[in-house]
């Protein structure tokens, strides 16, 4: 008896139930043009700030999935340099942030060409700049050459996730895999394929490490061609990572079943749909902000300044717990108290900040939106 489905005599053909998922799929796509009707409302279509904040969590938050913490301030510095956005005040971007950073914009911006075993293990070395996945050394850029194992578990009592098909059959199921990819955006629902080629690809598991990353990436570059957008405006990482006990199990038990993805279709769709509903209340926020900054974009702010303004605004209208004080703008700023009083007093000055009840050594201060309204 087969154990897993790439062992089964029809992989890799997958079968699903159309009517099951007609529902979960309309609702996708309802709200996926909700989405970029907001979008095109309000003028985001090109906006590169918009474009760095999706960015930079689908390149943390894809990595956090496998368990690899990124430093968000050195991949917002590797996304902004790409997007010509100010760098002053972020850390230097890191090999490792700058190649993941790369993979992101390749499969995006470069959506409409096409998918190639080499072209995929250009990804995968992108992600291993060192050729060492933590303490490991792994083989970077070509497929995996020994049969992979996905356990956990203390040693002694492991529990056998999934095993990958051998590595000698690999160079065949990735062009099988590639033709697959192309051929499938003309036969099926484009969010579908999303969904499949995930599964597909992850079921193959051609490296020794970075499959997962990989595996979004290709998704993000299927849900790029559905689109016709090279800019994303919602992470579906970010959702998968916010779900990511039930992403693995729904992963695992399909690959243990019988080629039928009826639920791991079921449950991507409505993962897309969760990731579309959490992006719409990011896209108001932003939209608050860039209103606040058009109407005070006449007011000349030193850098300091329009970071901590900038932290304010991503805090919304309530601002931070407490209010905004010399200490935090310090803090934020990294500059000293006397520095950050100054950078306060000429924000009071201007109009831009107002001070909450109460003085002295309890003064706190907040963004002064009535005279932004």
């Amino acid at each position: 008896m087969s154990q897993y489905i790439w062992q089964l005599e029809a992989w890799p053909e997958f079968t699903w139930s159309a009517q099951k998922l007609e529902v979960p799929l309309s609702k996708a796509r309802f709200l996926q043009g909700r989405l970029l009707g907001k979008v095109h409302a309000l003028g985001f279509t090109a906006t590169d700030e918009v474009r760095q904040k999706f960015l930079v969590t689908e390149a943390v938050q894809t990595s956090a999935i496998e368990g690899v913490q990124l430093d968000q301030d050195a991949v917002r510095s590797s996304v902004a340099r790409r997007l010509g956005l100010p760098t002053v005040g972020l850390p230097p971007a890191t090999p490792q942030t700058e190649s993941l950073v790369d993979l992101l914009f390749d499969a995006t911006n470069k959506y409409s060409e096409p998918l190639t075993p080499e072209r995929l293990k250009r990804w995968q070395a992108a992600l291993f700049p060192t050729g060492y996945s933590g303490l490991k050394k792994v083989v970077v850029g070509d497929w995996r050459k020994t049969i992979l194992h996905v356990v956990s578990g203390p040693i002694g009592r492991e529990r056998e996730h999934f095993e990958a098909l051998p590595p000698e059959r690999l160079v065949t199921e990735m062009e099988r895999f590639c033709s697959w990819f192309g051929e499938a955006s003309l036969q099926v629902d484009g969010l579908l394929r999303a969904g499949l080629a995930h599964l597909y690809f992850v079921t193959i598991h051609p490296f020794e490490d970075g499959n997962g990353r990989i595996a979004r990436a290709i998704t993000d570059m299927a849900l790029a061609q559905d689109e016709k957008l090279a800019n994303r405006f919602y992470s579906l990482s970010g959702q998968i990572m916010n779900e990511r006990d039930e992403y693995y199990a729904i992963l695992e038990k399909t690959q243990k079943g019988n080629g039928d993805a009826t639920e791991w279709l079921g449950w991507f769709l409505g993962c897309f749909q969760r990731a579309l509903e959490r992006s719409e209340h990011l896209l108001e926020n932003v939209a608050i902000k860039a209103r606040f900054w058009q109407r005070v974009g006449g007011v000349q702010l030193s850098e300091h300044q329009r970071k901590v303004v900038n932290r304010l605004l991503d805090a919304g209208p309530g601002g931070f717990a407490g209010g905004l004080t010399t200490r935090k703008f310090a803090g934020l700023a990294h500059v000293s108290r006397a520095t950050a009083y100054r950078e306060i007093s000429d924000l009071l000055a201007k109009g831009v900040l107002r001070q909450n009840p109460g003085g002295g050594r309890s003064s706190s201060y907040e963004l002064n939106w009535e005279q932004n309204e």
